[in-house]
């Protein structure tokens, strides 16, 4: 049946702009409950479409139907009502009511407000990306389970314990005061850069990519561009790079769903419209003085939207992973500075340096000193390709630590 097609869509779209608006409306403490009601939303939809066919405009007709039921259950909860909606007067809709704005406008303010309360201090930072994937991007408890590697019961007490923190914070969903917008901003770019990297690196045992992830991460980037008071270089420097890093989404896999390398990558299924939307919002994030590490690291990314393995190439990502470093030091950028330095000055440079990491309970760190020690010392590249395929987690890059092994030859 096409309802049975249509309503999962619609879920998907629709449930994170009916739950913001009724969080901004009912307010911190009462989360769950415009949760509740978005999803009997649905429920209702669920029941009533089979039988009396799809309504003419279905997305207004979800926003009516979420309005009513918040309207009902505020009626049939006084007590709540003389807290929330005080001036509530039997079955007048006007007033109070209209403060459940499900208009275009409404649903975006709500959603960047909902943006800066989930990414307030207080909470932890996985919690954030909990949050946000539950309240934000409309994930089921089970799907965040799966994005995140650990179980429906972990996840539901993450958000469980980050809504509580929410109430006791009695933390507002509105925009913060000029003040702190920067600050704040800086907290919720790094769970959004976080989202992007839960997708783009994605640890699942059938997938190595999660597009859904990530295009999520660049939603709510575009929510951040679209305000004025949060339109900063920074945020435009985020969004080129996740926009630099989708553009090789359809590269990184072949048609067996196994992982490909970027230099086996086929350059013409790169998308040029995200590259070129890429050099857009990276060059709005020239205007300023600072330079965060989105800058650099986008800059990066442009930089390997252009296969041509040149020396020029190669220089300016590695002069980018050294400012990176100083200006964040992290040890994955730390390792992949390894391979561009590679580029640079050759192997045995790189793979002292690369030695001196240490990363030895990490897969990426072996496979890269494989890479480096292959037709240098060949029973070396084995060894440490051994020990990436033993750390190795999803099945593709299993997949791909094991082609490498029988590549060198002793």
């Amino acid at each position: 049946m096409v309802e049975q097609e249509l309503i999962p869509g619609l879920f998907r779209t629709e449930f994170r702009k009916i739950t913001a608006v009724l969080c901004k409306f009912l307010g911190t403490d009462h989360i769950d409950t415009a949760e509740d009601i978005a999803s009997e939303t649905f429920l209702s939809a669920l029941e009533t479409w089979p039988y009396n066919g799809i309504p003419e405009n279905p997305i207004a007709w979800l926003y009516s139907v979420a309005r009513n039921k918040t309207m009902n259950y505020i009626r049939r909860n006084r007590n709540f009502a003389e807290k929330i909606v005080p001036a509530l007067k039997g079955d007048d809709e006007s007033g109070p009511f209209n403060d459940i704005d499900l208009s275009e406008d409404g649903i975006r303010d709500s959603q960047l407000q909902m943006l800066f309360a989930i990414s307030h201090p207080a909470i932890s930072r996985e919690s954030q990306v909990g949050l946000s994937l539950r309240l934000l991007c409309g994930f089921g408890i089970g799907e965040i389970a799966d994005a995140l590697l650990t179980t429906s019961e972990t996840i539901t007490k993450r958000l469980l314990r980050a809504k509580e923190k929410l109430r006791m914070e009695k933390i507002k969903i509105e925009m913060p005061p000029d003040s702190e917008v920067d600050s704040r901003l800086d907290s919720l770019l790094t769970t959004i850069y976080l989202l992007f990297n839960e997708g783009y690196y994605s640890e699942s045992h059938d997938s190595i990519i999660r597009e859904d992830l990530c295009l999520e991460a660049m939603r709510l980037t575009y929510l951040l561009i679209e305000n004025e008071r949060t339109n900063r270089p920074d945020v435009n420097a985020l969004m080129a790079l996740m926009c630099f890093h989708s553009s090789r989404f359809g590269a990184r896999k072949n048609s067996n769903g196994e992982f490909i390398l970027y230099e086996s990558q086929d350059e013409s299924l790169w998308n040029k419209e995200l590259i070129s939307r890429g050099a857009y919002f990276l060059n709005r994030a020239a205007s300023g003085s600072r330079i965060s590490k989105y800058h650099l690291e986008a800059n990066i990314a442009y930089w390997h939207t252009r296969k041509t393995d040149t020396a020029e190439k190669w220089e300016n990502i590695l002069d980018l992973y050294n400012q990176l470093l100083i200006i964040e030091y992290s040890p994955v950028a730390a390792l992949n500075r390894t391979y561009a330095l590679s580029k640079v000055k050759g192997k045995i440079a790189a793979i002292k340096e690369a030695e001196e990491l240490g990363l030895t309970n990490n897969h990426f760190y072996f496979t890269l000193l494989g890479e480096l020690y292959s037709n240098v010392d060949n029973n070396k590249a084995r060894m440490n390709y051994g020990k990436a395929l033993e750390l190795a987690r999803t099945i593709p890059e299993k997949k791909i630590i094991t082609r490498k092994i029988r590549s060198v030859h002793l």
